[in-house]
């Protein structure tokens, strides 16, 4: 499960069977874990995280847009 991003105390990876659905990215902060879609970001789905939390996530995910696009092919491309 390669790790994209660590910015601040939150986790930004994929698991390697990803593969198949659209990109996306986990993030994690403790037992906190959320799913990213990327184009478009949208928030997926949450477990733990707080409206002010997913909208810091979100925000990250948009600054490092193209960061986590290349990263995923990349990695699936391989």
């Amino acid at each position: 499960m390669p790790t994209i991003l660590r910015i601040g105390s939150y986790r930004f990876f994929f698991y390697s069977s990803d593969n198949s659905e659209p990109i996306h990215v986990h993030v994690e902060k403790n037992d906190n874990l959320a799913k990213i879609w990327v184009d478009p970001i949208r928030l997926q789905n949450s477990v733990g995280f707080n409206r002010v939390e997913i909208k810091q996530i979100l925000s990250i995910v948009e600054e490092h847009q193209i960061e986590i696009m290349e990263a995923w092919n990349d990695y699936f491309s391989s």
